[in-house]
């Protein structure tokens, strides 16, 4: 039988180990977009690996920086831990946003979203390896890769392929605000609209032309009017550009959509609907290009079987923990659309991802790092 409450314990042990590791890892920025910076995160990343008995490697990721794999050793199937040392922020934004403690806070870029969740996972690791004996704990693999931000282009194939020869996945994004667990996330999908038109004097012979700018917006009420709130469908053209002069008719316009979906069928339907549009004005010419890049996460009995184990684990100390459903996206879709178990948000508990007042809850991090090693140690059990 597991000791729980000794899982805590030491967690709580780490706390100066793992604030020290997040401090430092936040203060190596690592945009996506910057391969030096990356790479510089990636190898303080895997020298903690390290450090706690890992055994790892790189996955190349170019253009973006490699990605890192951790290996633990144990019996069975393997769990998958999967996170991302990428960022938002640009190299420099320390200057404005430095990382402090302030009232029980550690703020500073990226903390939350995502570095507060490496460092919980490698504190988990710590703990399990001093706690549970090899023969009596999972293999554990943690993916760290270096472009979730920007849509998981070259991870991808690695995290299909780690999913499926593991037994679960566990997601190491932020809580929900307050400790909830993601039991299900939206599907994401990016799309351009592109119109051409007929250009055309605005004043002398505006007859001859035919406008991709007026097409444009007949066709954003329409592609708008597709959304069902209640269903949880939503369709929001974010960015609209087109014309050269206001009195030249616009020869071409485009607009960038992003569709959110709660299931899979919504997906297929939306991406059906919007390679239908037709123009209004038949001189007009559309073209939709893009489709559904992250599909959604559904709270299937696999996902919620994880998520009473985590409940459980948390109710050995007497924490209440819940669940719900958010909006954005993460690479748990991926591995959930592939039937592998996924439970999500058990990095940091804190506030303002992508913000610029982001934060985790000091007091916070050794029991979500004693929640993720209770839970690799029954998950290991429960699910061979």
């Amino acid at each position: 039988m597991i000791d729980l409450l000794a899982l805590l314990a030491a967690a709580e042990r780490e706390r100066a180990w793992t604030v020290s590791l997040l401090t430092g890892l936040a203060e190596i920025e690592s945009p996506s977009t910057d391969r030096a910076a990356l790479e510089r995160c990636a190898v303080r990343l895997a020298a903690a690996c390290r450090e706690t008995g890992a055994r790892v490697r790189r996955e190349a990721g170019a253009p973006t920086a490699d990605h890192v794999v951790a290996e633990w050793p144990g019996q069975g199937r393997p769990i998958l831990l999967l996170g991302h040392f990428d960022t938002v922020w640009p190299v420099g934004q320390l200057a404005r946003m430095p990382v402090r403690q302030v009232d029980g806070r550690l703020h500073g870029p990226g903390v939350l979203d995502m570095k507060a969740g490496l460092a919980i996972a490698l504190t988990a690791m710590k703990v399990l390896a001093a706690g549970v004996p090899e023969s009596a704990r999972p293999p554990v693999t943690l993916l760290a890769t270096s472009d979730e931000e920007t849509g998981s282009a070259t991870s991808r194939p690695v995290i299909d392929a780690l999913a499926r020869a593991s037994a679960a996945a566990l997601v190491l994004e932020p809580a929900i605000p307050g400790g909830a667990l993601k039991t299900a996330r939206k599907g994401v999908g990016e799309f351009e609209v592109r119109a051409h038109g007929v250009a055309a004097h605005a004043g002398a012979d505006p007859s001859a032309g035919a406008s991709a700018v007026h097409e444009l917006a007949r066709q954003v009420a329409a592609m708008t009017a597709l959304a069902d709130p209640a269903a949880g469908l939503s369709v929001n053209v974010g960015v609209i550009e087109g014309g050269t002069r206001s009195n030249v008719v616009a020869e071409l316009a485009r607009a960038w959509v992003d569709v959110r979906v709660s299931g899979g069928a919504d997906g297929a339907r939306i991406e059906a609907a919007l390679n239908a549009l037709r123009p209004l004005d038949p001189r007009v010419r559309l073209e939709v290009s893009g489709g559904i890049n992250r599909p959604p996460m559904e709270r299937s009995p696999g996902v919620a079987a994880l998520f009473a184990l985590a409940r459980d684990v948390a109710r050995s100390w007497g924490e209440h923990l819940t669940e719900g459903a958010t909006g954005g996206a993460s690479d748990g879709n991926f591995t959930a659309a592939l039937g592998v178990p996924t439970l999500d948000g058990l990095g940091g508990v804190g506030d303002g991802p992508h913000a610029l007042h982001e934060h985790v809850i000091v007091d916070v991090l050794p029991r979500r790092a004693a929640l993720l090693a209770g839970l690799l140690a029954r998950a290991g059990t429960d699910l061979r």
